[in-house]
């Protein structure tokens, strides 16, 4: 996915308006996933990334204000929330951002204002986005794509860095095998098991450091990194 390209997901029960959005946030480059019902849209929020969330309130099954709670209190990686409302009153603002939204944007609306407004929020959380990110004894520089263990340099190629960062970001949960592959290579998917055979090195790779973390695959689920000291 290209550096300015954003990742959005859309919950709203009203479709003639959701085609509207889908269709401008889509002719931007950017893409876009869509959830009618809040069941709907959080389990896309907790099992996809997403670099901006924007959520209806009136939604047919659980409250807008209740969704974006879940989310907040459940993901392992925040993600900025756009609540788009008809909800203009002050102290339904004030409820949206107690419950714990980013941005707040009442119907009717400009569109292209929502667009801006989802760049804006993209932007400053990509800005925000840690470079250093440090599991107990394992440290990677984004920037650099570099890796340590227990500050023992190890030698890990680009592709086993990108896979290794999405794991450790999510630990001490599973990553799962599809989100892996959308993350680490986007539109271009890899051969079959090319996957298998980049985190065959990649264990190797571990295996340079001293009392190693492991990778393990959970049957039907994904993959997920174990064995980081939380002490430090």
């Amino acid at each position: 996915m290209k550096r300015n390209s954003l990742s959005i997901l859309l919950i709203e029960d009203n479709l003639a308006l959701a085609k509207q959005i889908c269709q401008l946030l889509e002719s931007k480059g950017w893409l876009v996933d869509y959830a009618e019902t809040g069941e709907q849209g959080l389990l896309l929020a907790l099992s996809h990334r997403f670099d901006v969330i924007i959520l209806d309130l009136n939604l047919p099954d659980i409250d807008g204000l209740e969704v974006c709670e879940r989310i907040k209190q459940q993901q392992t990686r925040i993600t900025p929330i756009l609540m788009l409302t008809a909800r203009d009153a002050f102290n339904d603002k004030a409820k949206g951002f107690m419950c714990g939204t980013d941005d707040y944007l009442t119907k009717p609306c400009d569109l292209r204002e929502l667009a801006m407004r989802c760049e804006a929020l993209g932007r400053r959380h990509q800005l925000h986005t840690e470079t250093t990110i440090t599991k107990g004894l394992l440290t990677l520089d984004t920037r650099a794509f570099t890796v340590t263990w227990a500050n023992t340099p190890l030698h890990i190629t680009k592709t086993g860095f990108k896979i290794l960062q999405q794991l450790a970001k999510a630990y001490p949960y599973p990553v799962a095998r599809s989100d892996l592959i959308n993350e680490v290579w986007g539109n271009d998917p890899p051969e079959t098991n090319s996957l298998k055979a980049h985190l065959y090195n990649l264990r190797k790779a571990l295996e340079q450091g001293d009392k190693p973390p492991e990778l393990q695959t959970i049957s039907n689920i994904g993959y997920r990194i174990v064995g980081l000291d939380e002490k430090n």
